[in-house]
């Protein structure tokens, strides 16, 4: 894998460790985790999550410094994620403490592939259920897989940001009372809303906005920033609880800003969208914070401010990589040192 570094870094996800952390569990209990090659995983035809999308998911990173540390940004907050969409996909019971040393392990395994800023270790935790039955639609898997994978990254912006087209939509991501699943499913009922919106009027992304309720996008979380004032849907079961959300919503009030976690409609959204320097973005692991220039209601474009990345998402997004990168202090503990 270190031959190729130069080719890890051109395609986000593609490239992959050959090896991981897995651990199975089967009769009440967890077995202890073991490095396996990354191809080795065998599944039954049956297995649960083949036909009954009994499968959940997390991204997180590693960050290199300057020092040749190796930090995994806000680690805890995965796998209490992982652990909630477990309970609600009726998984068996993810153990916090098994499944942060699993992390750590393949993660300090492979240190020195870890790519120096403003490339990162993507961490791909991966819960499914394992059980060969195909009557069971309506029972959980009694048996599962829990899987660590790795993934070096370069930087998301390569080449530039790019500010996206939003085509506002009267739909909905997901299942409402599933939104908060970090689920495979979410994303596949999103992709066709998005595959259509990409060839009629050349979006990047759809927002998904029931009922002219402004929630989400089928990959990220949704903030407009008008003036000191940042906005965004407060947090309830019909999307996800995105944890780079969360990290800039805590920046912003570290710079004085007012954080507004509240419904906000359509109207709204592009009645402040046209003020001079108003500014949106999408939140999330992959860019962290990615300008939004435009967004399509109705068969029209409203340009959000000027239509480019302004100085505040972009204040914000420099904010939280210095802190990833080790270049600003950590003062909310959100790294965890591996070694």
């Amino acid at each position: 894998m270190r031959q190729n570094r130069k080719r890890n870094m051109s395609a986000f996800g593609t490239v992959f460790a050959p090896e991981m952390s897995l651990a199975h569990y089967k009769q009440g209990q967890w077995s202890n985790a073991e490095i396996v090659k990354t191809d080795s995983i065998s599944l039954h035809p049956g297995a649960h999550v083949l036909h009954y999308a009994s499968t959940c998911f997390e991204g997180l990173k590693a960050f290199k410094h300057q020092d040749g540390s190796i930090n995994i940004f806000r680690m805890d907050q995965n796998i209490a994620r992982l652990i909630q969409s477990s309970q609600l996909l009726s998984l068996p019971p993810v153990d916090a403490a098994q499944l942060k040393q699993m992390i750590i392990d393949i993660v300090k395994r492979y240190a020195a592939d870890v790519p120096v800023p403003p490339g990162s270790m993507y961490i791909r935790p991966t819960h499914i259920g394992t059980e060969a039955s195909i009557g069971k639609a309506a029972s959980p898997s009694l048996e599962s897989m829990l899987y660590i994978l790795l993934s070096p990254v370069g930087d998301y912006f390569s080449g530039g940001s790019k500010p996206l087209r939003l085509l506002l939509a009267d739909d909905t991501r997901c299942a409402s009372h599933m939104g908060m699943v970090k689920s495979g499913g979410n994303y596949a009922s999103a992709l066709q809303p998005i595959l259509k919106a990409r060839q009629s009027v050349q979006a990047d992304q759809v927002l998904f906005c029931p009922a002219g309720d402004v929630q989400e996008t089928g990959a990220a979380n949704f903030i407009l920033i008008d003036g000191n004032e940042i906005i965004t849907k407060s947090l309830d079961s019909s999307f996800l609880h995105g944890i780079t959300r969360d990290s800039i919503l805590t920046l912003a009030r570290d710079r004085g800003m007012t954080v507004s976690e509240r419904a906000l409609s359509v109207d709204e959204l592009l009645e402040r969208s046209q003020k001079p320097g108003a500014e949106a973005a999408l939140s999330g692991t992959a860019a962290v914070l990615t300008p939004v220039g435009t967004l399509i209601h109705n068969g029209k474009d409203y340009i959000v401010g000027n239509g480019e990345g302004g100085p505040t998402t972009n204040a914000l997004r420099q904010a939280l990589n210095d802190i990833q990168w080790g270049k600003a202090a950590d003062k909310h503990g959100w790294l965890t040192k591996v070694c």
